[in-house]
């Protein structure tokens, strides 16, 4: 039986919502590449906003990448059309594209914007288990018809060359809730230890986080997407809170320690990188530093 993936035709278009959110556009690129390694001639255009264009700038699986406005979209013209947001909005847009195939997971609201709607990623995958985000989105793709395959590393471009050019710890102490957020005083600690190792610390963050108790290292605050990138991919040692950059990090093959709030780590932890996961029952304001300085020399960074 034919899948979704063979009536695209040679040379066709492909649409992947994914609208917002730093790690879960990450995240996505592993399904790309899976995408991609099963149908390499087909043109695949990521509609994303633009604050997280960086990601998709330079990816190795991405054609195309389409503003978050259904006119770009439908100028596309896609055969398939696959949401992985899951929102009002991105099926709205998914609804309204034009393709001939309208994909989302069955478990998003508004079905009635899909005429193809994907089980739950443990049926297509064949495992009662928890699944990383990254094993979700891409079991989409098996099941429109890729070829199952071991799921790879997040994949970036960026514009420098890749490799560690110098001893950089970069650290990301903020979050976007108080829940995932470790207090400044254990990054403080976390980063003049780095600096007794030997490695230069850079600490990353949005132009509107407070950077006051981090004055003693380079700070670069709001810097844009792909100067972050850039960095990452030179860097040797990532250290911050469950968010967005983590995932940037562990793309690039970065050992990261990543300290654990809320969330799950079996879901959101670093993926298909070196990496330690540092929580505490009580929540993560309890994380001692003694926790993360362990966590580092497991990695092989000691004082």
């Amino acid at each position: 039986m034919a899948s979704v993936l063979d009536d695209v035709e040679p040379g066709g278009r492909v649409a992947v919502v994914r609208l917002r959110s730093l790690g879960d556009s990450v995240l996505t690129t592993p399904a790309l590449r899976i995408l991609k390694r099963a149908r390499p001639d087909v043109r695949v255009g990521v509609m994303v906003e633009d604050r997280y264009r960086a990601v998709f700038e330079d990816q190795p699986d991405t054609d195309v990448i389409l503003p978050a406005r259904l006119a770009a979209l439908r100028r596309f013209r896609p055969r398939l059309c696959l949401n992985l947001h899951g929102g009002t909005r991105s099926a709205w847009i998914t609804r309204a594209s034009g393709a001939r195939w309208r994909a989302g997971f069955g478990h998003y609201r508004m079905q009635w914007a899909y005429n193809l709607r994907i089980p739950r990623a443990q049926q297509i995958l064949g495992a009662e288990r928890i699944v990383h985000t990254a094993e979700h989105l891409a079991s989409a793709m098996f099941w429109l018809g890729a070829p199952v395959m071991e799921i790879p590393r997040a994949s970036l471009g960026c514009r420098v060359p890749r490799g560690p050019s110098i001893a950089t710890a970069v650290l990301h102490p903020f979050a976007a809730a108080p829940e995932k957020t470790w207090p400044a005083a254990g990054f403080q600690a976390i980063a003049g230890h780095l600096e007794r190792s030997g490695m230069e610390v850079v600490v990353i963050g949005g132009a509107g986080d407070d950077f006051a108790p981090f004055r003693a290292w380079r700070t670069l605050p709001g810097a844009p997407l792909a100067e972050v990138k850039d960095l990452l991919a030179t860097a040797a040692l990532f250290v911050g809170n469950d968010s967005g950059p983590a995932h940037l990090a562990a793309a690039f093959g970065l050992p990261v320690v990543a300290i654990f709030g809320a969330s799950d780590p079996a879901i959101w932890g670093p993926w298909r990188t070196q990496s330690e996961v540092v929580a505490a029952p009580a929540g993560i304001a309890s994380v001692h530093v003694d926790s993360v300085l362990e966590a580092l020399a497991r990695l092989g960074v000691r004082a």
